[in-house]
């Protein structure tokens, strides 16, 4: 998809020193939980870019991207994102990824920091679609937490770590490695690092998971 300007929907906050910006969807966009678009911008005369995954089940009207961000690191790019407002113009590209959910009648997703947006995005997706899912997330400032309540009041398995605390168990709980599951991965690469780890101890193999390393 080429470069397309749309407009920003709502602006809300999601968790501690993090967003969900909302944005209207353009004539013919479509996405699927777990991918990414690019957003950029002009600043100072210079483009500025980043890349950010899909947090909402669908794109219907609008779709949304979680922000999180470091109050001390700051950048240009980062004070603008945290600036625009309902309203506001912003250029997209997109959307980009193969790893996205695709109707798999179980969803195992593990998601680390950020990894939270699409991890909710995905499982909503398949709730919805009358399919199952299952959440392991590690974040000690736990965001979306109104939506993986959510989820887990549907019935479905979600835990919720803090950064110490090993993926291990909680990976051998909700992983049934049967037919038609499918395991996501969202983090940085520590963290994908550990969820491999856990996959293979809990008898997974992680060369089959979905994943996207956040750098």
């Amino acid at each position: 998809m080429d470069p397309i300007e749309t407009t920003v929907a709502a602006v809300r906050d999601v968790g501690p020193d993090a967003v969900a910006i909302d944005l209207e969807t353009p004539e013919d966009f479509s996405a699927e939980p777990g991918q990414f678009v690019k957003l950029s911008t002009e600043i100072d005369g210079e483009t500025e870019a980043g890349f950010y995954t899909v947090s909402s089940p669908d794109t219907d009207e609008t779709f949304e991207f979680t922000i999180s961000y470091d109050p001390e690191e700051g950048g240009a790019f980062s004070e603008y994102l945290l600036s625009i407002e309902a309203g506001d113009a912003v250029t997209i590209t997109g959307p980009f990824g193969s790893d996205y959910y695709e109707g798999e009648a179980r969803v195992v997703v593990l998601a680390g920091g950020p990894g939270v947006g699409p991890a909710v995005a995905i499982a909503e997706r398949a709730l919805a679609d009358g399919n199952e899912a299952a959440i392991v997330y590690r974040d000690d400032n736990p965001l979306h937490e109104d939506r993986l309540a959510t989820i887990a009041g549907t019935g479905a398995d979600v835990f919720i770590l803090n950064e110490s605390e090993p993926l291990t168990a909680a990976v051998d709980e909700v992983l049934t490695n049967d037919a038609g599951e499918q395991v996501f991965i969202y983090g940085f690469a520590d963290f994908l690092e550990d969820a491999n780890n856990a996959i293979s101890a809990a008898g997974g193999d992680p060369d089959e998971a979905k994943a996207e390393n956040f750098g």
